[in-house]
């Protein structure tokens, strides 16, 4: 009999106060007709009603239009669990309004334990976390005053004499997934997808837990018709499938329908990876790929840090290192909003679950980030401000377990406007917000564990650069045409270290044509 129903069909099934799981990327790997429908019965019947809303990704495309914002209802959720919630505006104005609970952990770690769930082991127990918000001894991942008085989901555990955090296991009602092929036994495949995801271990993790899984297909084809080898998850592990009824809910990406370049069907062109201009997001990024080595495995961020893998590229350097991606993409080049998570000219697209293996052995050697706020200790935030919340994703496990961290950002945010003018940098208009403050508000990655480590840290901004060390933060370069006092330290909320002369910015950065040898 086949699996196939229709959404509205499937959204009665689900009860109030169930945990529900869903994983992805932007819109890689979301279920988009079971969030429709989830919420059109809410509209219609008032349920279901407080759920647990239970994500890995930083999934959602930043509008109210798609994602996990179809949930974002007060009344339909009473608990989220996740790693990024900043692209779902009607959910982090909930966190924000102090309306529903809120934990914030590592990605890599949530679908870690999913594994453990899967298991039915008690928990995960990682070194992932520790000394940053979400040791319980800072805030327990806990987001809001109404969360700071329920329970801990994170334990500081000792084992072995060694201090870990336990994120204990609790069960899954309902798992999301997607893919592209469904058969009408359930067998899934993910071949038109830019990324696998964590489909496999959270379909496992609901099924063990005696939860229903539910499926979004793109197309069905005939009971035991796929070869198994495309099958991603086998339909032992899915219960119901629903087809996508329109294109427009089973986007690939936040930005496009479909690229066969994304699905790794086809290798496009070293000229058709979008370049970009010569602006303080250039220079940093121009900055932080002098740090690159010959065949070094490395991770780009969100944000700037994307821009390294542009400039390598247009310095025919990109086969001189490994790009990958936390979504699990090995080799190519990685590409940013809104098509982040997906590669252009990938060697090899893994399961997430097993990426993040990789990286919290300290698979990466070099992991570029981006920073929005550092302090003098060189702690990092890039969670939470103030009351607006954004999530970690899986910043905290890549930044913990790298082997080098290069951080990027401006120097100030709000309003910054720079001009390059013969070869000198320019600031035109000064951003309204310091970003190197005496004091983090959240701290999402540990100088002092990275001092305890022995871990490198580099910050990286337009106008200078920074180094930890000794557990303090030093000035080791400064951009040419940049005034110390004037154009720094007093946009500071600290004074760095500084001993003997600092060392200009090379020239090669600042230059309209190509920079040269990477290497």
């Amino acid at each position: 009999m086949s699996k196939v129903k229709d959404g509205n069909e499937l959204a009665a099934i689900i009860g109030d106060g169930a945990t529900i799981g869903v994983c992805g990327l932007g819109l890689s790997g979301w279920n988009e007709e079971m969030a429709r429908a989830i919420e059109r019965r809410f509209f219609e019947t008032g349920h279901p009603q407080n759920i647990v809303l239970f994500q890995s990704g930083a999934l959602g495309d930043w509008t109210e239009k798609r994602g996990p914002t179809h949930f974002g209802h007060e009344g339909l959720i009473k608990r989220w669990i996740g790693a990024h919630i900043g692209s779902n505006p009607n959910m982090s104005r909930l966190v924000e309004q102090n309306k529903i609970e809120a934990y914030n952990l590592p990605q890599g770690a949530i679908i870690h334990l999913w594994r453990e769930i899967a298991a039915k082991r008690p928990g995960l127990i990682t070194k992932v976390g520790i000394k940053t918000f979400v040791d319980p001894r800072m805030e327990g991942g806990k987001l809001n005053p109404l969360t700071k008085t329920k329970e801990d989901i994170v334990k500081v555990i000792e084992l072995e004499g060694e201090e870990y955090l336990f994120y204990k296991s609790f069960p899954i009602d309902f798992a999301l997934i997607r893919g592209t092929v469904a058969d009408e036994n359930g067998n899934l495949t993910m071949e038109n997808e830019g990324q696998l995801n964590a489909a496999l271990p959270l379909a496992q993790a609901a099924k063990n837990s005696g939860g229903i899984v539910i499926a979004q297909a793109e197309y069905l084809a005939s009971a035991k018709s796929l070869h198994p080898k495309e099958v991603k998850v086998p339909g032992i592990l899915v219960d119901y499938i629903v087809l996508a009824t329109t294109k427009e809910n089973h986007w690939q990406t936040e930005g496009l329908y479909y690229s066969p370049a994304f699905a790794g069907k086809v290798k496009v062109p070293a000229t058709e990876v979008p370049s970009s201009k010569l602006d303080e997001r250039k220079v940093i990024s121009r900055r932080a790929a002098l740090e690159l080595e010959r065949n070094a495995i490395v991770n780009l961020g969100i944000g700037i840090p994307t821009g390294v893998a542009t400039v390598a590229a247009e310095e025919n350097s990109s086969d001189y290192v490994t790009l990958t991606t936390e979504a699990g993409g090995i080799g190519g080049v990685p590409e940013g909003v809104p098509n982040f998570g997906h590669t252009y000219n990938a060697e090899a697209i893994i399961e997430e679950v097993a990426q993040f293996d990789f990286y919290d052995g300290g698979g990466i050697d070099i992991a570029f980030l981006g920073m929005a706020q550092a302090d003098k200790y060189g702690n990092v935030n890039v969670t939470h401000f103030e009351s607006k919340v954004t999530g970690c994703g899986g910043f905290v496990d890549i930044s913990q377990n790298a082997k080098k961290v290069v951080f990027c950002g401006t120097l100030t945010a709000g309003g910054l406007k720079t001009k390059i003018h013969d070869g000198k940098l320019i600031i035109s208009e000064e951003g309204k917000y310091n970003k190197f403050l005496e004091k983090v508000e959240h701290v999402s990655f540990s100088g002092d564990y990275a001092r305890e480590t022995g871990k490198s840290v580099l910050f990286v901004t337009e106008r200078a650069v920074f180094t930890l060390e000794s557990g303090e933060m030093k000035l080791i370069e400064i951009a040419p045409g940049i005034d110390l006092e004037k154009d720094i330290l007093a946009h500071m909320g600290f004074t760095p270290v500084i001993s003997g002369k600092i060392k200009e910015m090379s020239p090669r950065i600042f230059s309209t044509g190509l920079m040269g040898n990477l290497f």
